[in-house]
């Protein structure tokens, strides 16, 4: 699993627009000392220490105190009246999207800088004050940050110094020249283009991860469904391995639908690799037809015990499967524990690769499964409790394929028939509730003619996974 991404971000001209408070206090402050302070230019210099801005216009032995009263002045002039910059929440979001870590390390007083973020409502974990440049580094590597984002060369020195990345945004007084002369490495407009970046960014250094974990294992031989995860598992190693080091296994069985068959097999043999169908066992397993809540445990062990001895044969080094990182976070999967316990390897989890970076991924390299609705086996149509038998399984599928027909028209994605014992409830795709009368009745109709004694539509519409919420 990847490290966690820690985000640290400057404070004045990147998240928050300072200028307006610092021109008012620094108003204040000359009125108080007598000095009429040049605030406009003063205003542009943001960035160095404040005792920095005041040594040419007052004497050493003077600027302790004045940086103490400017500190004291600040909370009733600059405070209410600093806005955020426009993306600035939005940056902080996209970093949590990734279930990230915000950091927020600053040249300001820390007090006051603890105003500002309570002030704005900024979400973020850890702040640390009073720091510049290169002083910077420690609290990053502190923290763990792996990128700094600021708008002043010192904070490029600071993220450089700090061996994170440097991102600078266009909303304080330095130039994209002057930037770029500090060696910073990327330049933003604005922290608006900042979730986007941060996408990209993390999926080029995903995909990066999963090249390099792929080619050091040599051969694979994937577990393929023919879904969007194992799909790009599949994908991923031909880049890294070719396709005579890669080898496609899709498990046949009654749980596989017979409409998921053919286009799982003419992805495959268009990336080159063989493409096997051994079949599978797993209604000879009784945990597995019980159909407890483990029911995947037996499923995923029947799979593993049926390609383990076929990679082995054909010389390829390890079994993978299309475990991603949300999976390994997603609660209760008794079928990932059977795949580690016969020592599956898991490349896209191990990449941090979550299930929208999956499909982003997909999407840039053109695979057709980039939008391809996720499609369970169909014994996890069944209610837990309820033995899974071919029959089962059979109605089940022919009541899918029956109700796709009858909203062939209505734009259907998702689809459950869910078999609770007696009868069967239809979910779909909540946006096309409620469904007419004639329309419903008509499906209904179908479902019960595909094998059911009885049927009705899930108000609710399609949740994936709802069998669990009776765990």
């Amino acid at each position: 699993m990847a490290d966690q991404l820690v985000v640290g971000f400057d404070l004045d001209m990147t998240l928050i627009d300072t200028a307006p408070g610092f021109r008012d206090v620094l108003t204040a402050l000359g009125g108080e000392l007598g000095v009429e302070f040049p605030v406009e230019e003063m205003t542009k210099q943001l960035g160095p220490p404040l005792d920095l801005l005041l040594e040419p216009y007052l004497d050493p032995e003077a600027i302790p105190a004045a940086g103490d009263r400017f500190r004291t002045l600040y909370p009733d002039h600059a405070i209410v009246g600093t806005p955020a910059f426009h993306g600035a929440h939005e940056a902080i979001a996209a970093v949590r999207r990734h279930a990230g870590r915000v950091v927020v390390v600053t040249g300001k007083f820390p007090a006051n800088a603890q105003l500002h973020l309570d002030h704005l409502a900024f979400d973020v974990d850890h702040l640390e004050g009073w720091v510049w440049g290169v002083g910077k580094a420690d609290a990053l590597r502190r923290e763990g940050a792996s990128i700094y984002v600021g708008d002043h060369v010192h904070d490029v020195e600071g993220a450089l110094a700090a061996g994170a990345l440097s991102v600078s945004v266009l909303t304080g007084g330095c130039t994209r020249e002057e930037l770029e002369a500090a060696g910073t490495q990327v330049v933003l407009d604005s922290l608006e283009d900042f979730p986007a970046w941060l996408d990209d960014h993390l999926l080029d250094l995903r995909l990066a991860a999963l090249d390099a974990d792929l080619k050091q294992r040599g051969s694979v031989l994937v577990a393929y469904s023919g879904g969007a995860d194992s799909a790009l598992l599949l994908a991923a190693a031909v880049r890294a391995l070719g396709a005579d080091q890669v080898a496609a296994a899709t498990g046949y069985s009654h749980s596989l639908p017979m409409s998921e068959r053919d286009p799982a097999r003419e992805f495959a043999e268009s990336l080159g690799v063989e493409v096997l169908t051994p079949e599978t066992h797993e209604m000879e397993r009784e945990g597995y037809r019980a159909n407890a809540g483990d029911r995947c445990y037996f499923c995923k062990a029947e799979l593993l015990d049926v390609l383990t001895p076929i990679a082995a044969e054909r010389g390829l080094a390890h079994v993978a499967t299309g475990t991603n990182a949300d999976d390994l976070v997603a609660g209760f999967r008794p079928g990932i524990r059977a795949a580690a316990e016969r020592d599956a390897i898991t490349p896209l989890a191990d990449a941090g690769l979550t299930k929208e970076q999956v499909r982003a991924a997909s999407r840039r390299w053109d695979l057709p499964t980039w939008d391809k609705p996720a499609a369970a086996c169909l014994s996890s149509r069944i209610a837990y409790g309820v033995e899974v038998t071919p029959h089962r399984l059979g109605r089940v599928e022919r009541a899918e394929v029956a109700v796709r027909a009858a909203l062939a028209d209505a734009g259907l994605t998702n689809l459950r028939v869910r078999d609770l014992g007696d009868r069967a409830s239809v979910e779909i795709d909540a946006a096309l509730l409620p469904l007419a009368a004639e329309v419903e009745a008509g499906l209904l109709d179908a479902v019960r003619a595909a094998g059911f004694d009885g049927a009705s539509v899930d108000p609710r519409g399609f949740r994936s996974g709802s069998m669990n919420e009776s765990l």
